[in-house]
Formats: structure tokens, sequence, C-alpha cells
């Protein structure tokens, strides 16, 4: 029988909400849903890819679990104890386990702090040397021992964070992140401000960290190439919401959102001859407001399957009562005036089905009930492959 692994990290219905409210009193209500309702677990020694476009949250998913957002709601299951619910004041243990890198090289540094007091800072804190004979010799041993397996210099211990470039800083970071010796470390976009000969280094030299101290990772990245190289598992995101979770190889060769298709597309593939050369799913439509968002699928507004052709020869008769309460996913004009009926996503009203029946239009393009009005959940659809779509199995059935 094979043995049950337990995740290391297990995030249950997490959600990260910012109140953007406006007016005397914030009488206008408008929430930003950064994170919404997402799942996901990482097992013991293994990386956790999570990709997305900007503003998915992504991001913020990552502090969140740290703690450096208080989350809206939900449960974070580190090691089996709910961060969620834990104070503050009795974080401390839990911060040595979980450490985080950032995205900016530059911002993420103290530039008043030399590299020494950088990384003394976490081991200071967490009084890991408390016991040893001489603490303050232990450290600094600890620093040299740091910055020489991150490939920088005895000598650059003692330098300020403007003497150094931004793949030497980024080095600085992780030095600062291994320092207390965590088990799970939450990668935010950590070569995205790097140049592309100094991204490669980097990433090998986590690989190395993880196979040497038995590291977990969070690795969060626009970078879909580089995800998938590193990336034991990945998670695709999409305005506050998991749209898939699945193996790298399985996500890469067979994705099953239609959202994952399109993303995975826009991949550029290097060959003249690659038969797939001109098959870019282009999306169509802006991005939704993660602001006060609707009911429904998040991507349903530019998903090419959430739409169905409504012909007014299959309702003789009462072809505008049908279309009250329809979701229209175009933007309607009238063709004598070149007025607006009904916008792009919006509810078709009595008065503009009224209209539209009127000016005799044969066929109008509407949203799916299931798609704009119910939220799908991440379900799993094949062995460790989740999806959240109402669609999946008619969508995919050639490989489902």
């Amino acid at each position: 029988m094979d043995e049950i692994r337990k995740p290391l990290l297990e995030v249950r219905n997490l959600k990260k909400y910012f109140d953007k409210s406006r007016g005397l009193f914030k009488r206008d209500k408008r929430i930003l849903t950064a994170v919404d309702g997402i799942n996901l677990h990482i097992y013991r020694g293994e990386t956790f890819g999570l990709v997305g476009e900007s503003g998915c949250g992504k991001s913020t998913t990552g502090r969140t679990i740290v703690k450096l957002y208080k989350p809206t709601g939900g449960e974070i299951l580190f090691d089996g104890v709910d961060l969620a619910t834990i104070p503050e004041k009795d974080m401390l243990p839990y911060r040595r386990k979980i450490q985080m890198i950032f995205q900016d090289p530059y911002a993420s540094l103290n530039s008043r702090m030399t590299v020494t007091d950088i990384i003394a800072e976490g081991i200071d804190t967490h009084n890991i040397f408390k016991d040893h004979e001489d603490p303050a010799a232990a450290t600094q041993e600890k620093i040299y021992e740091l910055l020489e397996s991150v490939g920088l210099k005895r000598e650059h211990a003692s330098r300020y964070p403007h003497e150094f470039s931004g793949g030497q800083r980024q080095r600085i970071g992780i030095a600062r992140a291994l320092a207390v010796d965590p088990d799970l470390i939450i990668c935010d976009e950590p070569i995205s401000a790097l140049d592309v000969s100094i991204q490669a280094q980097v990433v090998n030299m986590l690989q190395d960290f993880q196979k040497k101290f038995d590291l977990t990772y969070l690795f969060i990245a626009h970078d879909l190439s580089m995800v998938k190289y590193i990336s034991d598992r990945i998670g695709v995101m999409y305005i506050g919401k998991m749209m898939e979770i699945a193996t790298s190889d399985e996500l890469y060769e067979k994705p099953l959102h239609p959202y994952t298709k399109a993303l995975l597309s826009s991949i550029p593939v290097p060959d003249p001859n690659n038969p797939n050369k001109g098959n870019r799913i282009v999306l169509e439509g802006d991005v939704p407001s993660p602001i006060n968002p609707k009911e429904g699928c998040r991507f349903a507004s530019r998903c090419r399957y959430a739409g169905v052709t409504m012909a007014k020869e299959d309702y003789p008769g009462s072809f505008s009562n049908a279309l009250i309460g329809k979701i229209s996913i175009k933007t309607i004009f009238n063709p004598e005036s070149k007025e607006i009926i009904v916008l792009e996503n919006e509810v078709i009203t009595e008065i503009a089905a009224t209209l539209i029946d009127e000016l005799d239009f044969k066929e109008v393009s509407v949203g799916k009930d299931d798609c704009f009005t119910k939220t799908p959940e991440l379900v799993e659809v094949r062995k460790e492959h989740f999806v959240a779509c109402h669609y999946t199995k008619e969508i995919n059935s050639d490989i489902l």
C-alpha cells in the first residue's frame, strides 16, 4: 500500500478582502476580493508553482499565507496547525518555519543596514545561537557560510545594499530566508526583476538548496516556462479564484480549463516548424473588476464556451420573454439609431428584450445560466488534477 503523504501546508477556502468603500460613512460599499475562497495543498519537499496574469491575487495569496496580511476568512493549516486562528503575539515560532523571498530586491532590503545586520536580524530574533558559548561569533560564521552558499564573498558582509547589483541583492534576500532554517519558503516572483542570464542561476540555486535542506517552496511567477521547469505541481489563478491545479507535466500537456489553455498558448515556442504555431488563443473583452464581483464563474465574460446563441425562430411568439433575465455577452446596438440597447455582460431587461424583438433581431448571443449565476467548485476530474469549470467534460470530451 502506498504511503499516504500529508501536506506540509494546506489552504482551505482562503479569503483576503480589502475595503475600498467611498463616500460619507463609506456608504458606497466597494470590496476588493483579492483572494476569494481558494484551496491548495503543498507536500513537504515539493515545489508548488502559482501562475496567473497580473492582479489575479498570486502575491496576495503568498502574503496572506505568511500572515503579512490578515486573512479575511478560511484556514491556513501548517503542519496541522491553523495559523489563521493564532494571535499575532504567538506567531513567532511559525515565522521561523515560514520565510519569504520578495519580488523586489531593491525595496525588500533595508538600505540603512549592512548585509551582516540584515541576515543576523532573523537569527537574533529567534535566538538561534542562544545556547552557544559565543553567540556573536557563531552568528557571524553562519552569515559567512550563507553568503558563500549563495555565491557571494565574506567581505560582502560589511557592505550596504546599494553597493550590490539586483542579482546580488536577491541572493542576499535568499540568504536571509535560509538563515533561520525554515521548512517552507514563499518565493514571490523572485526572478521577475532580474536579467534573464541571472534568472537561471537563481532558480538553479533554489533547487540546490531544496535538495540540501529538504525545503518546500510556493513559487509565484509570471514566467510560465520557468514555472514548468522548477515546479512539481502548478495552480492557475484568475481574479482571486483558483481555476486549475495539476502536476507540471499534466497541466502543460493536457490543460482542461479554458483559461489555462489560453494562458499556455501564449508561451512563445522558438521552433518555426512547431505544429501549434499560429494557434494562440486570444481572449476577447476586458478583465472584470475584482471589486464587488458578480456571481458566477470569474472567467465567464471572456470564455468562448460560456455563450450560446438564441435564435428567434426557436421561440415563435415568445422571443422577448425568453430573453428577459439573460446575460448579453456582447453589446447590442439599435441598428437604426446606433444607440446601445444592452451593454456587454449586462442583464437583458424586459424593455430591452421587447425592443430587440421589435427590431427583428434574428439571433442574440447570451451567456449560459450556470456560467453567469453559479460559482464552479474546484473538483478533481483526474488523479491530482482539479478544475473549476461547469463544462469541463463537455469541453474536453476528446481526452476525458
